[in-house]
């Protein structure tokens, strides 16, 4: 499932040198609700913007002046703070190898121009839905797995490997009480991470000093062990 209100809150940028074409996609997606919307019009400005505004999706026109399309799909994949983001490549060409050349690149999927509004609203519907699975929420916390980033309130804070790992999977099992050697088990894994049962201790009070108002969230069954407290069971 996903939430159609953080789903339209989704970063795009539009990548596409025509003007008007550039400016018909933006308003197509401002009709249906999305309106956090950068634009670019070449190829080094669109990755100029790519590192800071770290977009949800790209749409990103093939035939592009400085960088064509593919080497920019390609920058990005390589890059390791970038390569998750979702490409979908827009082109006029419907020649085979060039869909292939795309894909080969890292896109996600294409769109031939001139293309059908209803259509390229529901490519992107669908691959952010996709990509919003891999988002996990409780309350105003946000962990997104393949950032590993988390956010309280839209505000970013850091947690360290096994604080992730372990809020990850308290927000996935709500409600549901952990032990110490269970949550043990869970962080060595397929990983195969090094850690005590006391220093699950002190990765759990660690994770409560930066949740702030949240913290009481994250309780303490003595002589039992943790759990998130369902958000309704106040």
């Amino acid at each position: 499932m996903y939430n159609i209100n953080m789903l339209k809150n989704s970063k795009i940028l539009i990548v596409e040198d025509e003007h008007d074409i550039n400016r018909l996609i933006e308003l197509v997606l401002l009709s249906d609700g999305y309106h956090n919307i950068k634009k670019a019009y070449d190829g080094q400005e669109a990755l100029n913007i790519i590192k800071n505004y770290m977009p949800d999706l790209v749409l990103l026109d093939v035939m592009l002046p400085e960088i064509d399309g593919f080497t920019v799909c390609k920058v990005i994949k390589q890059d390791i703070r970038l390569k998750n983001i979702p490409i979908i490549m827009l082109t006029a060409k419907k020649m085979e190898e060039d869909i292939v050349k795309g894909f080969e690149c890292g896109a996600i999927d294409y769109i031939t121009k001139p293309f059908s509004n209803k259509i390229l609203l529901a490519r992107i519907h669908a691959h952010l839905a996709k990509e919003q699975n891999k988002i996990l929420s409780y309350k105003t916390l946000v962990l997104n797995e393949d950032k590993r980033s988390a956010e309280i309130d839209n505000q970013e804070i850091k947690l360290t490997r096994f604080e992730f790992e372990i809020l990850k999977l308290f927000i996935a099992n709500v409600g549901k009480v952990y032990t110490r050697s269970q949550i043990l088990e869970y962080l060595r894994g397929d990983d195969g991470f090094d850690i005590s049962e006391r220093a699950v201790d002190v990765q759990i009070l660690n994770i409560r000093r930066k949740l702030n108002k949240l913290s009481t969230d994250l309780e303490t069954l003595r002589g039992v062990g943790y759990r998130l407290k369902e958000p309704n069971n106040e």
